[in-house]
């Protein structure tokens, strides 16, 4: 008899559990986006870069566009470094 209360109060702490990760993930797809930052302010990106003459690399963090420009080292553009995924 205790047990069949155990099993049924941990069927209904997953229920509520499921239920209310639900209904996040539903509220998520239907909240909107923010506003993009005003220009000229920081936003926080994540990208390499390699130069393909010398070899050095660099990791930008911060920058004013989504996609900035790349960086010139030894006279040249430096190539994008695309993460292994």
């Amino acid at each position: 008899m205790f047990g069949t209360i155990v099993w049924v109060a941990i069927g209904l702490l997953l229920v509520r559990y499921i239920w209310k990760i639900g209904f996040g993930m539903l509220r998520s797809m239907t909240t909107s986006l923010p506003p993009p930052p005003p220009t000229g302010e920081m936003r926080r990106i994540n990208v390499r870069y390699r130069c393909s003459v010398c070899g050095v690399e660099l990791r930008l963090t911060m920058a004013p566009d989504e996609q900035p420009p790349p960086p010139r080292h030894c006279l040249e553009d430096m190539d994008v470094i695309v993460p292994a995924e």
